[in-house]
């Protein structure tokens, strides 16, 4: 791919795409369009949880961003009189489809701060980019999805597909078990789906949460959120970690049912909780705290994903 990007990198005021015009303001811009299909959540989700491990990986509606950071120093010695350090980063925004666009914009370096000083920012910036993307394409099902287009539409062979796509991604980094696990077989008609049950640690409380906890607790006491100040309400009697209570006026979780396996954080589209540690609870010495509850738009994915039926989900007013 960042072969292919070599000569498709410009800078334009604004550019077409399959759902109308992305907005570039006059940054450089990289944009690859691929010729394959990607609609399948299960796929989509796969590419996100893939490369959380070397990249930060967020989605949207039919969007995928992912993001590298770096940093840079003006000298190797921290300690050094005028010594100056800066973390800069290139997101590329996948958007899914009946084609796939990649799509990244190098910023002026003013925007992550004084950092005028750093040497070829764009053109780090730019190989940054396509390092993102050439890993991406090598290791996801977007591979998978590649090979198939050039074995039908170039008529080559298995292995001069491969071979290709190896050629097309000279930065890709090597991601192991960052495509996604086979599908599980539908049972047959008639047949029922086992249900697999959660396992809870002994002493948790069992859910769901008690939907009209509001009607019954009393706010007892707010907790600051270390990330972003805002004042969470508790209802119910906190006994130190060991009962923690109901938190949470419009994000509302119970954290003696919680079990903290990370499902809300995953699903949350904007961001809304962080862990924080509560050592000494039986459920879990974790828990995901609404330190966002505010920026909530309510679209009850973390409800939905709870496999112990922890949050509650309520609008304002």
């Amino acid at each position: 791919m960042s072969l292919l990007l070599k000569d498709r990198v410009y800078t334009i005021q604004s550019a077409t795409s399959k759902r109308g015009i992305y907005p570039l303001h006059s940054y450089k811009l990289g944009l690859y369009r691929l010729p394959i299909k990607l609609e399948d959540k299960y796929e989509i989700d796969s590419i996100v949880n893939g490369f959380k491990k070397i990249l930060v990986m967020d989605q949207f509606a039919d969007r995928i961003y992912a993001t590298y950071r770096w940093k840079e120093e003006n000298m190797p010695d921290p300690d050094t009189r005028g010594y100056k350090q800066i973390e800069l980063e290139i997101q590329v925004e996948i958007v899914t489809g009946e084609v796939v666009d990649m799509i990244y914009q190098i910023y002026p370096v003013e925007k992550y701060g004084d950092g005028l000083w750093v040497k070829d920012y764009r053109k780090k910036a730019d190989a940054n980019a396509k390092m993102i993307i050439d890993t991406i394409l090598r290791n996801s099902i977007l591979a998978d999805r590649m090979i198939e287009y050039l074995v039908k539409n170039r008529q080559l062979s298995q292995e001069q597909a491969v071979k290709e796509l190896e050629e097309m991604t000279p930065l890709a980094q090597i991601v192991p078990n960052a495509k996604p696990k086979p599908k599980p077989a539908a049972p047959p008609p008639g047949q029922e789906v086992q249900q697999v049950e959660v396992e809870t640690p002994s002493g948790a409380k069992a859910g769901p949460i008690d939907v009209e906890f509001k009607t019954k607790l009393k706010v007892t006491e707010t907790f600051a959120a270390p990330s972003s100040g805002h004042k969470i309400k508790i209802f119910g009697q906190r006994k130190g970690n060991e009962i923690l209570g109901i938190w949470g006026e419009y994000v509302s979780v119970d954290y003696d049912i919680c079990i903290a396996d990370g499902a809300c954080i995953d699903a949350c589209p904007v961001k809304v909780f962080e862990w924080v540690e509560f050592k000494g609870n039986p459920s879990s010495e974790k828990k995901p705290l609404m330190s966002r509850e505010p920026d909530c738009i309510f679209c009850l994915a973390c409800e939905n994903v709870c496999p112990v039926q922890a949050i509650k989900i309520a609008k304002k007013g």
